[in-house]
């Protein structure tokens, strides 16, 4: 079962990406010859119109053929890709990712909708040696509010205390069953190590949150300005962790993952329900738009970058340079993939399974 929802999703990411190509080139009057879900060897076709679709062996992947989308292939037709204006070539290419990102963004908007968890303000443990334990609070205590600003989850108190300093003292408003409690509690501040490795001095007051779970939901309307925010959050997050892992700040060893690493987050979202994988969908659909940008020869960002080098030469590159500069791309592509392999072997212990199977 955790195979199937496996290459179910990863069908999805694929029949999206693909079919935002597709769509856009056949209202640009661009001959489809094939639309495939899959490499490798045909399982099944069947033709409609001009285009003829394919289910093919191994779902990693999937592509659209366009009808005169290379030189050597290419017969100077109107229906032909390489026909085409420049401003239309780069929509169709374009509009893969693009639809990467839709996706990602509605199934932030159906999160949204449904319900999902959030930590409340419950305290779950006091730590010695901060201010909570001095200032007398305990487990079961739940914070309503800080300052008088009124808290009802865990990221609520985190936002509104961490940013204070040693010297502060922040006021609670505590519910200790339906005894409302007034308490001054002092601030310490100490370093923490945020995702992506830099040390941050935060406040802090002791405490770690009780496993109590509230199900939030919103409106229709709601919904979409929510799924629209965290959409526009986590790209900042993912264009901030790509920048640091570029200059070296970041490992790239523990940011990527491959297609192990991706089976087994999504088994794990699996298990948990709908929600869960929903976000991992989005998550998963959004990396792929961002990472098919990247002015990368073979990926979707290197087709956008040639066209733009054919923008400002007014003319093409030449087929032999084009032909080095992809094969420099795909061996530096196929080396990444390699490298998230085997990192994904490490990371989830295959290696010693196998090992342990084999020792019997």
């Amino acid at each position: 079962m955790s195979i199937i929802i496996f290459i179910i999703v990863l069908s999805i990411l694929i029949i999206v990406h693909e079919f935002g190509h597709f769509i856009v080139a056949k209202r640009m009057g661009v001959r489809v010859d094939e639309f495939s879900l899959g490499f490798g060897p045909k399982i099944f076709s069947w033709r409609r119109g001009t285009t003829e679709y394919l289910i093919c062996a191994i779902p990693l992947g999937g592509y659209v053929k366009l009808a005169g989308d290379s030189p050597s292939e290419f017969k100077n037709q109107p229906d032909e890709y390489l026909s085409k204006s420049i401003r239309t070539r780069a929509r169709i290419i374009f509009y893969g990712p693009l639809l990467n990102y839709v996706l990602a963004y509605f199934c932030f908007c159906l999160i949204f909708f449904i319900g999902f968890p959030r930590l409340g303000s419950s305290i779950g443990e006091v730590i010695d040696g901060f201010g909570a334990k001095d200032a007398g609070l305990m487990p079961k205590d739940k914070i309503v509010a800080v300052d008088n600003q009124r808290v009802e989850f865990w990221t609520d108190l985190q936002r509104l205390i961490h940013c204070r300093k040693e010297t502060e003292t922040v006021h609670l408003t505590v519910m200790r069953g339906s005894t409302q409690l007034n308490m001054p509690v002092r601030i310490k501040q100490k370093e923490l190590e945020t995702i992506f490795g830099e040390r941050k001095s935060v406040g802090l007051i002791g405490i770690k949150p009780k496993e109590d779970f509230i199900i939030t939901k919103y409106g229709p309307i709601q919904s979409f300005w929510q799924g629209g925010a965290r959409l526009l959050s986590l790209t900042g997050l993912i264009l901030r962790s790509l920048g640091w892992m570029i200059i070296g700040r970041t490992s790239i060893k523990e940011s990527v993952t491959g297609p192990l690493g991706i089976f087994f987050i999504t088994k794990e979202a699996a298990d948990l329900g709908i929600v869960p994988l929903l976000n991992v969908v989005a998550l998963l659909s959004m990396s792929l738009a961002i990472f098919n940008l990247l002015p990368l020869p073979v990926l979707d960002g290197g087709h956008l970058l040639f066209l733009f080098l054919e923008k400002i030469r007014k003319k093409r590159l030449s087929v032999r340079t084009e032909k080095i500069i992809t094969q420099i791309g795909l061996s530096f592509i196929l080396l990444l993939i390699t490298f998230v392999f085997y990192n994904d072997l490490l990371r989830y212990g295959v290696f010693e399974k196998i090992s342990a199977w084999w020792s019997g």
